[in-house]
């Protein structure tokens, strides 16, 4: 009878855990493109001639589509952040929500 009891507990937990694990939209390997696209474009921003002395654009990369957002100087600055984003092999998206502090 224990000896059923803990296969039955086993199968249980092996459920629940089989199911947790499909719940997360995200699978393994989109985290790790993800985290490869986000350094990428964080890396090309820094060594952009004008763009590399700009701290503060935040990128976020979700299922191949990057968010940009913070501030840039000007729209010429917020529109490039966004063409070197798109440049970034991987990227099938880019959102930018960066704005425009004089």
């Amino acid at each position: 009878m224990a000896r059923t009891l803990h296969i039955l507990m086993a199968g249980a937990v092996s459920i629940l855990l089989a199911t947790g694990c499909k719940s997360n939209s995200q699978t393994t390997g989109h985290y790790i493109d993800d985290t490869a696209i986000t350094t990428a474009v964080k890396t090309h921003l820094a060594t952009d001639g004008p763009l590399k002395t700009m701290t503060q654009i935040s990128v976020k990369t979700v299922e191949n589509t990057v968010y940009l957002s913070g501030v840039a100087a000007t729209l010429q600055d917020k529109q490039r952040a966004e063409e070197i984003a798109r440049q970034v092999e991987g990227v099938q998206a880019v959102v930018n929500n960066i704005t425009i502090q004089p």
